[in-house]
């Protein structure tokens, strides 16, 4: 799937079977790709915001690949002194990784799952670089919907919550079909159960209870497009076409 994002947002790290997926997706709604630009955008905001309130630690779990506005590129140019570590389990998004991060002492990828979130928090390499004692922004941007209910993702953000210290932050974007009727949802379901992590959108109370434990910053839990918009971001007509809600949270 962080093959068939990178289509989406027309990178070139991934498979002609990722491009049908893509194609695939657009005819179903047109708007998929710029949905998934509007997904990048606000990443891109919601680092600078965490910049902006003093956090230097950023732990970006299915970070996919790599494309323009990463993590590490936005936080350090912000702060130089930021750490990020990005968690993936595609082998294209951790070659590539690798290959852009050669060098940068502050920033690496791990191969890991968020279905073993013990096993990210005791990973050597983000134990170097992020001190679970201190403020940490964990960002979970468009994974949450990968995670099927069996899986139980709010327990998962649970574990992850127990060791973020007061002050830490959790991003979180998530696809929904809401307002989508109902041959949509039915198109979009099948064509996910065909990928190596089906998809499972949620409406926006299921994804709200994600936040609980954390304070929802202003203006909480939205449409993509509309948490802090940039005048300087592509404008979308819609934001409820945006096929996602976004926000960011602090613990207290």
């Amino acid at each position: 799937m962080a093959r068939v994002y990178d289509a989406l947002l027309g990178g070139s790290h991934n498979f002609a079977v990722d491009r049908d997926v893509a194609s695939a997706l657009t005819a179903i709604e047109p708007t998929a790709r710029e949905a998934a630009r509007a997904n990048r955008a606000f990443l891109g905001r919601a680092v600078r915001f965490l910049a902006d309130a003093g956090i230097r630690q950023f732990l970006d779990i299915g970070s996919g690949v790599p494309t323009l506005g990463n993590v590490h590129e936005i936080a350090q140019a912000a702060a130089p002194d930021s750490q990020v570590v990005y968690v993936d389990t595609d082998p294209v998004a951790i070659a590539h990784s690798k290959s852009i991060l050669a060098g940068n002492d502050r920033a690496t990828i791990v191969h890991a799952d968020l279905r073993d979130p013990e096993a990210i928090l005791g990973h050597p390499e983000v134990t170097r670089l992020i001190d679970f004692d201190r403020p940490v922004a964990v960002l979970l941007v468009a994974v949450l919907h990968f995670i099927t209910d069996e899986e139980d993702p709010g327990d998962l953000v649970r574990r992850l919550r127990t060791a973020m210290a007061p002050g830490s932050f959790l991003t979180i974007s998530h696809g929904t079909l809401d307002g989508r009727s109902s041959q949509v949802v039915e198109a979009v379901e099948k064509l996910y159960s065909r990928a190596s992590a089906p998809g499972r959108p949620r409406d926006h109370a299921s994804i709200e209870a994600f936040f609980d434990g954390f304070d929802l910053i202003d203006p909480g839990l939205v449409y993509l497009p509309l948490w802090h918009p940039d005048p300087a971001d592509v404008p979308f007509p819609d934001p409820a076409q945006s096929w996602g809600y976004a926000g960011v949270a602090r613990r207290s």
